[in-house]
């Protein structure tokens, strides 16, 4: 007689209460991070009528929080590296709840840019802890559901901002949207007390003899760390003044002085054999965040501007935007751990496209819009819940925060390029139009080099030994090696 197969524990009996706890901290982080950090799209139109802004003014200050995220990703990820995850989650809290408090404080486009950069100081550092953490606390293979559920958090924070933008801005005005971001300092004070630190950290990193320093390579030297100081100081003067006045009429010089800097150090941190990876994952992000950035950046704009939406509208809307990215996030998580990350990634993508131009074609309904909304969102989205995932297996454990942090956010810069982007094009097109057109070209890019794994394959121009997915379950064997390698093995192919 056929042997009874033994029933499969459910997943979600793998997670322990502990960690159950710890993910929840992290989680509450993300969704205290994306409400802060959405807070500058609900009002902006009223923020430029205070202050006299153009478009492509008001819209740069959603680009900068980005300018500074490359440095903050970096040196927090350190942090995180060198004396654990937690406790560059609370200081990443810290940061982008005292730059969002200080928003409210704002008396002109300036002060107001120079409260934007501490929150994506912060932010970033809150992306490259809070992925780590979760990711190294859950089993190996659930790590697409622990990246993807950790992400949603965002999404809803940045519900929970529509919700807050709807009851107080009509009411008291843009500036006390701003005054809550206290609130999170509560909340950082309390995950110092209650959060154990991540289990691969603590085994592989926090009870060795050396703690690692991801920097050390920069500063070999009193040559080289005054070169790289003064590289730090010409990338972060360079994007300053290119996102604000400052940089008129340099525009193009002051931006190939920033991304030459920024080559630079991504060179000396991958070393000989993996900086080209490294490059290449930074252009991957960079073109995730120029095909998501123009709608979630602009899309309050444009219902207000080009739709005449009234506040509670674009409450409405943001609610089906915002649950839409959430559910997206959360379905992508059991799409990665059942059909590997990449062919998720690039499927999803793929339908995603189906909806945006039925989107910016709905005029009259606002529920029509709502669904739609819903579906692109989910799909375009909430499938950037696996991005941590899908960099952060690049990664060993002692370096992936850094590494982690510094790829992900000089990536990120795409984000700021995206809203100027997004207001400059509307010029010659509608709002609309030109966000449509910006989310289906770029959207194509980021299918082809996730979905083909262009990263690795580059990276074997240089070093022919393949780069390992240090999260998947057990060394990669054989051929193997140059697949996803999600913790399925091999014969993961790419999405056609």
């Amino acid at each position: 007689m056929p042997t009874a197969r033994p029933a499969r524990t459910p997943w979600y009996r793998e997670i322990t209460r502990r960690k159950a706890k710890s993910f929840f901290a992290a989680w509450l982080g993300y969704l205290l991070d994306g409400f802060d950090f959405v807070l500058i799209t609900l009002v902006l139109t009223e923020i430029a009528d205070d202050f006299g802004l153009t478009a492509v003014e008001s819209a740069s200050l959603v680009s900068g929080a980005f300018v500074t995220r490359w440095l903050g990703g970096a040196v927090l990820g350190a942090l995180g590296d060198r004396f654990g995850r937690r406790s560059a989650m609370v200081a990443s809290i810290l940061l982008y709840s005292t730059g969002t408090f200080a928003c409210g404080f704002a008396w002109d486009y300036t002060s107001l840019f120079a409260a934007r950069l501490l929150i994506g100081t912060g932010m970033a550092g809150e992306y490259s802890a809070s992925a780590t953490y979760v990711l190294e606390s859950w089993p190996a293979r659930l790590r697409n559901r622990a990246s993807g559920f950790l992400i949603s958090g965002f999404s809803l924070g940045g519900v929970l901002a529509a919700e807050v933008y709807e009851q107080v801005v009509p009411a008291h005005g843009w500036r006390w949207l701003f005054y809550i971001g206290l609130f999170p300092v509560a909340v950082a004070l309390w995950v110092r007390r209650a959060l154990p630190e991540a289990d691969d950290w603590q085994a592989r990193v926090g009870a060795a003899a050396e703690r690692p320093n991801p920097f050390r390579p920069l500063f070999a030297g009193p040559r080289r760390a005054a070169v790289n100081s003064l590289l730090t100081a010409v990338a972060t003067a360079a994007l300053f003044a290119v996102f604000t006045p400052l940089g008129a009429g340099a525009v193009p010089l002051l931006s190939v002085l920033a991304a030459a800097s920024l080559v630079a150090f991504a060179v000396q941190l991958g070393g000989r054999r993996r900086w080209l990876l490294l490059l290449a994952l930074c252009a991957t992000v960079f073109c995730a965040f120029l095909y998501s950035w123009p709608v979630q950046a602009l899309l309050p704009t444009y219902l207000k501007t080009e739709l005449g939406f009234t506040p509670g509208q674009v409450s409405d809307a943001l609610y089906w935007a915002g649950f839409g990215t959430m559910a997206g996030c959360v379905a992508a998580g059991f799409l990665g751990d059942r059909f590997g990350t990449r062919r998720a990634y690039g499927c999803t993508l793929l339908a995603g496209l189906a909806f945006v131009f039925p989107v910016f074609a709905v005029r009259d309904s606002l529920v029509g819009l709502g669904v739609l909304l819903f579906l692109m969102l989910a799909c375009l989205q909430g499938i950037s819940g696996l991005l941590p995932r899908y960099i952060a297996g690049h990664f060993p454990t002692a370096t992936r925060a850094a590494s982690l942090g510094f790829t992900y956010n000089v990536g990120a810069l795409g984000g700021a390029v995206a809203p100027v982007l997004g207001a400059e094009l509307a010029g010659p097109m509608s709002l609309g139009r030109a966000l449509a057109v910006l989310t289906c070209g770029l959207t194509l890019t980021v299918i082809a080099l996730i979905g083909f794994d262009v990263p690795r394959r580059l990276n074997r121009l240089i070093d022919p030994e393949p780069v390992p997915d240090h999260l998947a379950t057990g060394p990669p064997q054989g051929r193997a090696a140059s697949g996803d390698r999600d913790g399925r093995g091999p014969g993961v192919t790419p999405c056609p």
